[in-house]
Order: C-alpha cells, then sequence, then structure tokens
C-alpha cells in the first residue's frame, strides 16, 4: 500500500465544528502516536481545518474523508489532503480521486460494489458501516470471495473491537473516531485524545503481504516499484478550557 499507511494500523476518522481546535487536536492525537488522520468533510470548517494541520503540524499526515463529489476531491486538494476517503463510489468520483494523484480511498460494501470498485481499478476500499454491513463476519467471508482487496472498515469500530477486524487477513487497518469523539473534542480534552490514541495495536508491523492500493492497472507496475508490498493500509460550544500549544 502506499507508503504513507504503512506505519499505522488505526486512523482517527475526526469531525471538526471549530477551526481553532485542529491543530491542537493532531497534536494530540500525534503525542499518542496516530500521525495519519481523516477529517471529514461534514461541516464548513474542514478545509480550513485539514489546511492549519497540514501547515503547522507537519509530523502529521491529514487527509479528507467524506468525499461525495468531484466538487470535494478539488476542495480536499486546495486544503492540502495528502489521502482521500469516500463512503461510495462513481464512475464519475473514481476518474477524480484517480487523477488527483494523492492515496484515494473508495468505499465498497455489496459484493457488486466491490466488483465495480474493482473493475475501476481500486484494490483498497473504506468498508462503511462496518458494524452495520456485518463487521468482522462479512470481511472474513470477503477474503474467500475477493483476493487481493483490502478493507479499511469504519463505522461501528472501537477501541475494543479494532483487534477483531486487525486480525483478519484483509484488513490492514481500520478508521474510528473512540480516540477523538465530537465530545471530547468539543470538550477540548488533548489528555483524553492522547491517551485514547495509544493501543498497542495502532502502529504497523510484520505479517502477511497486503495488496497495492488506488491504482488502475496500467499504473500498478510503476506504483510497486515504490511501494513495500509486505508491509501491512458534531461538536458543540467548548467549555472554555485551552488546548495547550
Amino acid at each position: 500500500m502506499h507508503p504513507i499507511f504503512r506505519e499505522t494500523k488505526v486512523i482517527p476518522v475526526v469531525t471538526i465544528e471549530r477551526e481553532s481546535d485542529a491543530v491542537p487536536l493532531a497534536r494530540a492525537l500525534a503525542r499518542g502516536g496516530l500521525n495519519v488522520i481523516e477529517v471529514t468533510l461534514r461541516t464548513p470548517v474542514a478545509p480550513g481545518a485539514i489546511s492549519a494541520i497540514a501547515r503547522d503540524v507537519p509530523e502529521v499526515v491529514v487527509g479528507a474523508g467524506t468525499i461525495l463529489r468531484d466538487s470535494d476531491v478539488t476542495r480536499a486538494l486546495a486544503a492540502g489532503a495528502r489521502f482521500l476517503v469516500s463512503p461510495g463510489l462513481s464512475p464519475e468520483l473514481a476518474a477524480a480521486g484517480l487523477a488527483s494523484e494523492v492515496p484515494f480511498i473508495p468505499g465498497a460494501v455489496t459484493p457488486s460494489e466491490i466488483i465495480m470498485a474493482r473493475d475501476l481499478g481500486f484494490s483498497f476500499l473504506k468498508f462503511y458501516p462496518a458494524a452495520g454491513a456485518g463487521g468482522v463476519a462479512t470481511l472474513r467471508n470477503y477474503a474467500l470471495v475477493f483476493a487481493g482487496i483490502a478493507f479499511c472498515p469504519t463505522g461501528g469500530v472501537t477501541g475494543e473491537n479494532a483487534r477483531e477486524y486487525l486480525a483478519l487477513s484483509n484488513v490492514p487497518l481500520v478508521g474510528g473516531a473512540w480516540m477523538a469523539t465530537p465530545e471530547a473534542i468539543a470538550a477540548r480534552e488533548p489528555d483524553a485524545i492522547r491517551k485514547g490514541a495509544e493501543p498497542r495495536y495502532h502502529r504497523g508491523g510484520t505479517g502477511a503481504a497486503r495488496p497495492a492500493c488506488c491504482l488502475l492497472p496500467h499504473l500498478r507496475s510503476a506504483w510497486l516499484d515504490r511501494v513495500h508490498l509486505q508491509s501491512h493500509h458534531p461538536a458543540r460550544a467548548g467549555t472554555g478550557k485551552a488546548f495547550p500549544h
């Protein structure tokens, strides 16, 4: 998979309501060992939050989630996003994502959606909402059917069940918000966020080979020269407390 995902098993998926929370939030997550962060495009301040993290927290790789249309790709790239995540896929969105030249992880849940994504050139997919789509049991069955396809499950993934997902041969990493809930962000609780980011399983490790991701077939050869295939891919008003910088 792409090098930016090589050393992580958990991607925090955060929704930011106040742009001023972005940098201290990213720093708290990085102190806890999570330096790849997805900021969802669910709020008006999301592009500004991505820009602030990209500018002021260089040790963090920040991406954009909830990519739903071509214009979201444009907004995310302009803000400085280094990867893109969508809960679904269309031919138009696939074209925009591939043209972006940053890793693009589209969503697929059903067998038909997975086949369509594969035929459009993608082999690393977001599986959302994981809990509502059968979770670990569904992905275990997909490993038997869809050789060469890997998934990043989100939606219902928690600190308690993340290990079950990561034990699957087709799940190199997971996404979740348990370490940075909207409530914790709103309350400006950096210590709680840092502690929530600290579970031992969030770092990358050795294991079975994983498929390359996010590529049209004719681009894979050049990509593989650069990719190490043996690595495992609404807040309310604040309380008045300030995050430390």
